[in-house]
Formats: structure tokens, sequence, C-alpha cells
């Protein structure tokens, strides 16, 4: 039976070093950690913890919002827990699914959590219309493009001068803007016409 650790953080920039250190006083055998927004469950780390753990286990949380920010994203965590018969404590929250006053109280934490995330995003939307109503945000702006540079790299490409991924860097372009600009100005059909 062991203690398996899931921390998250919404960004690369964020640290999760809180977590850990909880994890360490609470004994945690093993930890994943993913850096990415707890919108959806389609997380590297969540997928391999949910793979690892076995029957007998107890998955720890700090808080369940690090879990899943939708409730029905963490109901249905709970439940393949529940079907492997793992556990879930979360720290913050003191509860213990085991139970069923920890089951009644995880649904209300959860409930809390996707209203605290559509909170966050309204307020986001509400500061970015008074921003543009201000004159202030004009979204993003386009990525600046030569298109005759772009034309004459593109032409060494085609050439055999140098590789696609060269004249990406030439370009300063990732793949799917070069290959999107590919096919809006017909480059290839230029060459072959």
């Amino acid at each position: 039976m062991a203690k398996i650790g899931y921390a998250r953080v919404s960004t690369e920039d964020q640290n999760e070093a809180r977590q850990i250190s909880a994890f360490k006083e609470y004994g945690i055998n093993k930890i994943f950690v993913d850096k990415q927004s707890g919108k959806d469950t389609n997380r590297p780390q969540l997928k391999a913890m949910l793979e690892y753990i076995r029957e007998g286990d107890t998955v720890v949380v700090t808080e369940f919002s690090r879990l899943a920010r939708s409730t029905k994203d963490l109901l249905h965590i709970v439940e393949e827990l529940k079907n492997k018969d793992v556990e879930l404590i979360s720290l913050k929250e003191k509860l213990d699914t085991s139970l069923p006053t920890g089951k009644f109280m995880l649904t209300v934490f959860a409930a809390l959590a996707e209203l605290e995330r559509a909170t966050i995003l309204d307020r986001q939307r509400e500061g970015i219309a008074l921003a543009k109503a201000a004159g202030k945000y004009k979204g993003r702006q386009p990525l600046p493009f030569n298109e005759q540079q772009f034309r004459d790299e593109c032409g060494k490409w085609l050439s055999g001068e140098q590789t696609a991924v060269q004249t990406m860097q030439n370009c300063d372009m990732k793949p799917n803007r070069f290959y999107r600009k590919v096919a809006e100005l017909n480059i290839r059909g230029a060459v072959n016409a």
C-alpha cells in the first residue's frame, strides 16, 4: 500500500514546491507533477498516476482543485480511484473519500472549484472588455510577415538548397504557420506551374 502524491500548477512558471513540501511531511512514496491547467483531465502526469496506482494505495492531493477544476472531472477521477480500491485524501480539506461524509463533501468542494474557475474566466472577460472599450487592449497583434522574403526562402527550399526546417528558421516561423502560408500563397503550385 503506497501513498502517491499528485501535484499540479497551472503553468510552467509556477512552482509546485509548496505542494511537494506538504507531501514530504505526509510520507508520500511517489509524486506525480503536472504543469498545466486543470480545465480537463488530459494531463500526462495525471494519466501516469492513474496507471501507476494499485489496489490499497492512497492518492494524496494538497487540495481537490489540484486534481480537477470541474465537478464532472473530479467525480470521474474519484470513481476511477474507487473502482481500483484506491483512497483519496485532500490535505487542505481534510477529507477521506472512504467515508460517506468525505464523499458528500468532495462533491461540494468540486462544485466550489468549478465555480471559482468560472468566476475567474468571467472576470478575465470583463477586464478585457473594459480594456478594449478604453482602447488599451487590441488583442493579439499579427506576427510580422515579409511575403517577398518568404517566397525567396521557399524558392531555396523547393530547389533543394536548404531544408524545410532551415527555411522555417530563416523566416522565424513555426511549422504550422509556415505550412499554412505555403498553402495560402500556393508556393508549391507556383513552382510546378
